[in-house]
C-alpha cells in the first residue's frame, strides 16, 4: 500500500503520511480502543475516492466487492429528507448487523456534504471507545467519510500560501485544519453540522487533499495512457493537460477538476 501510494497518488504528500501512519498504527494494535475513523476533504479530482478504494483493495480480499466493505451515498441510499427517521433506523441496523458478522468491516460514506444533517449521528455508538455495543465488539472496524466540503478553503489557503512563496509541499496539517473544521463542521448544509461525531472528537484523522498543479495533471495523463495501453507521447500529454481548466483566472496555477476528467479527455487527442 505504501509503495502504491508513493508511486500512484499524485501530489498529496500530506495524505500519504497521514493515511499510512494512521492505518499502520491501527492495524498493528491487536486491541484498538476504538474503530479507525478518517475524514477525507478536498475538491473534485484530488484523489479522495482513489485513496479510499486503494486502501480497501489492500485491506480486503475482493476490494470494494468484499462482503465486509459497505459504501453509502446520500443520493442513492438517503435521497428523501422526509424519510430521515426511517434512514436512521435502517442505517443503524445495517451497521450493527454487519459488525456482528465481521468486526473487521469497513464503511465508506461518500459525499458527506450532501448527507442530511443529523442522520450520521445514529452511528456514534459504533465510533467511540466503548468495549461492546449491542453485544458486538466493533473496535476493529474502519470508517471513512469522503467530502468535497472544505475543498474551497483548502484551495484558497494553498493559493494564498503560493502567493506568499510557500511551496505546496511545505504545507502542514496545522496550516489547514482550522479552515477545514470551520467549513465542514460549522456549516448548516454539511452532514457533520452540529454532529456529536465532532463534539465528541470521534474522528481520528482529518485528511486534506490539496489542489493539483499542471505538472501533477501531466503525471495523471501519463498514468492513464499507460493504463489504457497507449503510447506516451509528450505532445499528447501536454495537450490533455492544457485542455483542463485551471484557477485562478489570471495565473492558472491549480486544476479546477484535479485529475477527474483526464481519462475521458484522452480519446480527443489520440
Amino acid at each position: 500500500l505504501e509503495c502504491d501510494l508513493a508511486t500512484n497518488l499524485v501530489g498529496q504528500p500530506l495524505v500519504r503520511q497521514q493515511v499510512m501512519k494512521g492505518v499502520r498504527e491501527f492495524l498493528e494494535n491487536r486491541n484498538p480502543e476504538k474503530p479507525l475513523v478518517m475524514s477525507f476533504h478536498g475538491s473534485t479530482g484530488t484523489g479522495k475516492t482513489y485513496v479510499s478504494s486503494m486502501l480497501i483493495r489492500y485491506l480486503f480480499q475482493g476490494g470494494l466487492q468484499s462482503p465486509y466493505v459497505h459504501q453509502f451515498s446520500p443520493i442513492v441510499h438517503f435521497p428523501h429528507a422526509e424519510q430521515i427517521e426511517q434512514y436512521k433506523e435502517s442505517l443503524k441496523r445495517w451497521i450493527q448487523g454487519n459488525l456482528t458478522n465481521c468486526g473487521r468491516s469497513a464503511f465508506l460514506f461518500d459525499e458527506m456534504d450532501k448527507m442530511h444533517p443529523g442522520l450520521i449521528d445514529v452511528i456514534i455508538p459504533f465510533l467511540g471507545p466503548s468495549w461492546v455495543v449491542y453485544g458486538t465488539n466493533y473496535r476493529k472496524a474502519i470508517f471513512i467519510f469522503i467530502s468535497n466540503a472544505g475543498g474551497e478553503q483548502i484551495n484558497k489557503m494553498t493559493l494564498d500560501l503560493w502567493r506568499a512563496h510557500k511551496d505546496r509541499e511545505e504545507i502542514s496539517l496545522q496550516d489547514l485544519e482550522p479552515a477545514i473544521s470551520k467549513a465542514v463542521f460549522e456549516n448548516p448544509q454539511s452532514g457533520f453540522w452540529k454532529s456529536g461525531i465532532i463534539n465528541e472528537h470521534l474522528i481520528d484523522l482529518v485528511v486534506p487533499f490539496l489542489p493539483l498543479k499542471h505538472h501533477h495533471v501531466k503525471q495523471c495523463v501519463i498514468s492513464e495512457l499507460i493504463q489504457q495501453g497507449l503510447e506516451v507521447r509528450p505532445g499528447v500529454v501536454q495537450e490533455v493537460a492544457d485542455s483542463i481548466p485551471y484557477f485562478p483566472e489570471e495565473e492558472k496555477i491549480f486544476s479546477s477538476t484535479g485529475c477527474k476528467t483526464v481519462a475521458s479527455r484522452i480519446s480527443f487527442f489520440f
